[in-house]
């Protein structure tokens, strides 16, 4: 049986920008993040990622600049021996009402259709409630990272209720930490 991790990209595992990320040289690996997913694979699990990319909606990047962007990424990685199956995105603004960009699961549908899995046997990890949300509505495990929104995340995460799901995801202080912790 195939073992699967899902990846947010912003935060998880580059730095994160309020300014978006709109050229490969923008794009930069958090510490320890290609190492981790290397780390994984390694292990033989398969990586996806899933990423809200509506910079290409709002006109700040185009397709080819995102393209661009991934490849640096896949460079990087694969010069530490890791790899990534696929690369989920969603284009759309957030006042476009598609079903794929989270907090909504569709992405997270489409790869599980794709790839025929269960996503209630996969960790998904993110820096955002948002991306909490999609994880929890989708049915994988949702883990939080500290990096990106993490800490302004985790705030928020404090606050829901004590009988709210989301109150007791667990918290690592990067993409590296959990990995750590899985792996044996």
């Amino acid at each position: 049986m195939d073992k699967w991790l899902i990846l947010d990209r912003d935060g998880v595992i580059n730095y994160d920008s309020d300014e978006f990320i709109k050229s490969p040289e923008e794009w930069r690996p958090l510490p320890g993040s290609l190492e981790a997913i290397a780390a994984l694979n390694a292990q033989a699990y398969r990586i996806v990622v899933i990423s809200n990319q509506s910079g290409l909606a709002r006109g700040l990047f185009d397709l080819n600049t995102l393209n661009a962007i991934h490849h640096k990424f896949k460079t990087l990685l694969k010069q530490k021996g890791g790899r990534i199956e696929r690369i989920y995105f969603c284009p759309h603004g957030p006042d476009d009402h598609c079903a794929c960009r989270k907090p909504l699961p569709g992405l997270f549908n489409q790869f599980a259709e794709e790839f025929n899995v269960n996503l209630d046997e996969i960790y998904s990890v993110g820096d955002s409630v948002r991306d909490l949300e999609a994880t929890r509505d989708s049915g994988a495990r949702s883990v939080l990272v500290r990096t990106g929104k993490g800490e302004q995340s985790e705030k928020s995460l404090i606050a829901l209720p004590e009988d709210d799901p989301l109150h007791h995801v667990p918290i690592y202080n990067d993409l590296a930490s959990f990995v750590d912790q899985l792996l044996p």
